[in-house]
């Protein structure tokens, strides 16, 4: 059973779309193929089929390989809270919270499941396609690995290296992140994928025969920039403004931001502008304002206040601008969020915003649901699905209108103020759905064009991203193909 794992010699060199890129390529070519990743650390996650908490590239990963995704597609997942604390999530549920140290004498049973998760898909698929994570390069980090070269090893599994050329330097590194590497581990690189080139190649060709002469291996792919490739990072939030339309819609970025990833159908909305608001600046003017999920929601609750964009969003609020809440955000439109276990960092309670009549208390066991139901707005039902991650449990103490009926058991969920200009809701996904984007673009005021499909926008894309990569494939790149898709 083939195993091939992609490292980077950076974060976001384009490991994620590298083993997206292969699983759709293999799928396409009649393949049973899973993508898997031993230790993911991200904010962006998603509820797997069987009632789990993976990395929510790992769930666009399975949707290239054509299968539902599943908590062993990550078996470890690490979401911060803290710059040295995070909640860790072992084959989809949270085992609780650790701090960095307390967690690298935790990875011994981490390695386990790592390892059960990696034994399952491989009695099952074909092949596996394996993400590494950050870089191997990262020698404090080796003791212990489970998320690059320590898990190949184990595994005895080959290894394709890639590095961002539109970074610059990606010659050297190619060349440092190889000299980092002990002599067992070099040997494990087959070769190098150079991505997101532009070009002409026959001006690339000097620096590939000089890095092929100096290391000993070749280069597997040369993989050309795709412009609006509709692929969501992993982690990283876009730097630029959308700039599709006249209708501004404004992400506010809180420090622990999570799915943020759930506001891609908005960048990709006829007639909308989307930006995300950073730290130092004042909140952009908009017409449309959201707030996002959050892993530290009272922590993010008190920065923002520190920012003063409580007293912004007020001031949008009073110009008549629309206000959305999604999660954690959700959360902090009410009017009080307790965490008496300190589930989500120092045990305590927060005043909210106060613009929904609730109140909403934190416990230790965290809500992993997919979901489907309809949603209420001017009087018209529009069906809608999603997912939950949350450990906020919100009651309502005084007169609300319910977003959302959920579920087989018809569930009201999430509330809309009694000026009809508030709205909050734990359901992510909420935006994957055109007629859902349609009708909250129109209760916010937007002049609604067509909606573009999110499952078929991502489909096409990666079937693009495979196609890009089987044409990049150099003759060594197909012949390694070859040859681990016969077990040679």
């Amino acid at each position: 059973m083939p195993t091939l794992m992609i490292q980077g010699c950076t974060s976001d060199a384009g490991k994620t779309t590298m083993v997206a890129a292969l699983c759709r390529l293999l799928a396409r070519r009649g393949r049973r193929v899973a993508p898997f990743k031993p230790q993911n650390m991200a904010l962006n996650s998603a509820v797997t089929a069987d009632g789990g908490e993976i990395g929510r590239a790992q769930a666009v990963q399975a949707a290239a390989c054509r299968i539902p995704a599943h908590t062993d597609h990550n078996p470890v997942l690490l979401k911060p809270s803290s710059d040295c604390m995070a909640q860790v999530i072992i084959h989809g549920k949270s085992i609780g919270n650790l701090h960095a140290v307390d967690y690298h004498a935790y990875k011994r049973q981490a390695k386990a499941a790592v390892f059960m998760s990696w034994q399952r898909l491989a009695s099952q698929y074909d092949w596996v396609v394996v993400e590494g994570a950050g870089s191997p390069a990262e020698v404090n980090l080796r003791e212990g690995d489970i998320a690059n070269m320590g898990f190949a090893e184990e595994a005895d599994c080959p290894v394709w290296l890639v590095a961002d050329i539109d970074r610059g330097g990606v010659f050297a590194h190619f060349v440092g992140t190889l000299a980092c590497l002990s002599a067992n581990e070099q040997a494990r690189i087959e070769g190098f994928i150079i991505n997101r080139f532009r070009g002409d190649i026959s001006l690339l060709q000097p620096g590939i025969d000089w890095l092929e002469a100096q290391t000993g291996k070749p280069v597997l792919a040369v993989v050309p920039y795709l412009m609006d490739l509709d692929i969501a990072a992993e982690d990283a939030l876009p730097k630029a403004s959308s700039g599709n339309g006249a209708f501004k819609v404004v992400v506010v970025t809180l420090p622990h931001i999570s799915n943020h990833s759930d506001f891609d159908p908005l960048r990709r909305q006829p007639g909308v502008d989307l930006v995300f608001a950073h730290p130092g600046q004042a909140l952009p003017p908009a017409d449309l304002l959201i707030l996002p999920g959050s892993k530290n929601t009272r922590s993010d609750l008190a920065w923002l206040r520190q920012q003063g964009w409580d007293i912004a969003i007020q001031k949008h609020l009073r110009y008549g601008g629309k206000l959305i809440g999604i999660c954690g955000g959700y959360q902090m439109l009410g009017t009080r969020i307790a965490d008496p276990d300190g589930v989500e960092g120092e045990a305590g309670e927060s005043e909210g915003l106060g613009y929904l009549p609730l109140q909403t208390t934190l416990a230790p066991d965290k809500t992993l649901k997919q979901t489907q139901g309809y949603m209420q707005l001017s009087g018209h039902s529009v069906p809608v699905h999603g997912y939950e991650i949350h450990h906020g449990q919100t009651h309502y103490h005084g007169p609300v209108t319910s977003m959302l009926t959920l579920g087989p058991d018809k569930l009201l969920d999430g509330a809309l103020s009694q000026d009809g200009h508030i709205m909050g809701c734990y359901l992510h996904g909420l935006f994957d759905t055109p007629d859902v984007v349609a009708a909250l673009l129109a209760w916010a005021g937007c002049e609604v064009q067509p909606a573009v499909s999110t499952a078929n926008a991502l489909d096409q894309s990666l079937d693009r991203l495979a196609t890009a990569l089987a044409e990049s494939l150099t003759t060594a790149g197909r012949a390694a193909l070859i040859r681990l898709d016969h077990g040679l």
